[in-house]
């Protein structure tokens, strides 16, 4: 049994007779049964909400940032008529709107109620409970019941930085097609002979095409196709970080720094399919989160949204070591590892730095790291002393992340670290320099 507002007014009301009747207290038991056995009553006369019968309908997944109809159908059961509330819950993070329904069912009648949900983190959202409140015909009291109608729906990575695709795709084609590489590397096919120019390597010259045209001929190589290209994302603490603005929402305090590397990961993904490299992803802290292996070119996005929407940070240590096993188990052969990291030397100094030679060794390897405008912004402070401090304090962070890099680069491992909505279009924009170059 539950008491509305109208029944507290009313007990107020009783008031001013009590205080003027002449026998207050004959007078204060009389009007309190009048009004308990008025409150029975519409409490017997009310609907059951336990008769009403709920499913659902509605989309099971969006993209960040997008609006998501889900509707909750209720079907009346009982034989009386069910006037009240249905008030459908989810969690803080959906957003949803508006939080309850007034509803008028008749027996047997059904009615859908709409929620519109606007969720403001990837991952799958659950409903909650949906609560029904019957209220009587006075109106004083009712009748409420909890009900179970499940329904998750998975919020996909927004890829924000798809718009970058078109352009580097262009770059592509002139790799692949209009623009012959001039330089041997490994991992490069034959694509045709011309005339000796000077700047040319030596080590192209073609030998016996020369002695057949009695001229200096040289072989030009454009970039090998179906080579292998590991994503591996790390999903340990220093991914929880907030940097930059949120993209998809008015929030201050910004993405994760999982949410822009997932980001990169899409558009390098998306662009070395495109290329004719099979991409492989994972998602690693002290355990493998998700993995994406073997998939075609035309479903690879779709799986990569799939397997990153339920990603979350996790606050524990990032396990190096077992990410370096997991990486040597999945691929035998030489192959591009990007491993999407934060530059954080405490964490890396003992994690990563120890077991890089061993995947630098057999294959190319290039870390990409967020970094911080904060950061930048501190570093100019000069008008006083607290920025003089913040100043320094910043100076050292950005030395340190220098250092760090310096270190890996002497492993022979390349260093992307960009601000947020940087680090995408710069970490695929390295993968087509080295695609030029021939190292790919």
């Amino acid at each position: 049994m539950i008491l509305t507002g109208r029944a507290g007014l009313v007990a107020l009301l009783c008031v001013l007779p009590v205080a003027l009747a002449p026998w207050p207290a004959t007078a204060f038991v009389a009007l309190l049964a009048l009004l308990a056995v008025a409150v029975l009553l519409d409490v017997a006369l009310a609907g059951s909400p336990r008769a009403l019968q709920l499913s659902r309908a509605g989309s099971t997944s969006a993209r960040l940032g997008e609006p998501v109809d889900v509707e909750l159908q209720v079907r009346n059961t009982g034989r009386a008529r069910f006037r009240g509330v249905v008030r459908d819950a989810w969690p803080p993070s959906a957003r949803a709107e508006p939080r309850s329904h007034p509803v008028d069912l008749a027996a047997g009648q059904h009615v859908s109620v709409p929620t519109r949900l606007m969720p403001v983190r990837r991952g799958d959202q659950e409903s909650a409970v949906v609560t029904a409140r019957s209220i009587g015909p006075l109106g004083l009291a009712g009748r409420q019941s909890t009900h179970r109608a499940p329904w998750s729906v998975r919020i996909l990575p927004p890829f924000l930085s798809r718009k970058h695709l078109p352009s580097r795709l262009a770059k592509l084609r002139e790799l692949d097609g209009l623009i012959p590489v001039l330089i041997r590397g490994q991992g490069t096919e034959f694509d045709s002979l011309r005339e000796y120019v000077v700047g040319d390597d030596v080590r192209s010259i073609d030998w016996r095409a020369t002695a057949r045209r009695a001229d200096v001929v040289v072989r030009t190589w454009r970039p090998e196709r179906d080579r292998r290209v590991v994503v591996v994302v790390d999903t340990g603490r220093t991914s929880a970080g907030r940097v930059g603005v949120d993209p998809t929402a008015s929030d201050p305090s910004g993405w994760p720094r999982l949410d822009w590397s997932l980001d990169a990961a899409l558009l390098l993904a998306a662009l070395a399919a495109r290329a004719g490299d099979h991409v492989d992803f994972l998602a690693h802290d002290r355990v493998a989160r998700s993995s994406v292996v073997g998939a075609s070119r035309t479903e690879l996005l779709a799986r990569l949204v799939e397997a990153m929407a339920p990603l979350e940070p996790a606050l524990v240590e990032s396990d190096f070591t077992a990410a370096v096993s997991a990486i040597q188990r999945r691929v035998r052969r030489r192959a591009l590892v990007v491993l999407l990291t934060d530059l954080n030397a405490s964490a890396l100094d003992e994690g990563l730095l120890p077991v890089l030679p061993q995947l630098s060794t057999r294959h190319q390897v290039i870390v990409a790291a967020v970094s911080d405008p904060r950061v930048e912004e501190l570093a100019e402070g000069r008008s006083d002393a607290a920025q003089i401090y913040d100043a320094a304090a910043a100076e050292r962070s950005r030395n340190d992340r220098r250092a760090l890099a310096a270190r890996m680069r002497k492993h022979g491992v390349e260093v992307v670290d960009a601000p947020p909505e940087e680090l995408a279009p710069a970490l695929a924009d390295r993968y087509l320099a080295m695609k030029a170059s021939g190292r790919l």
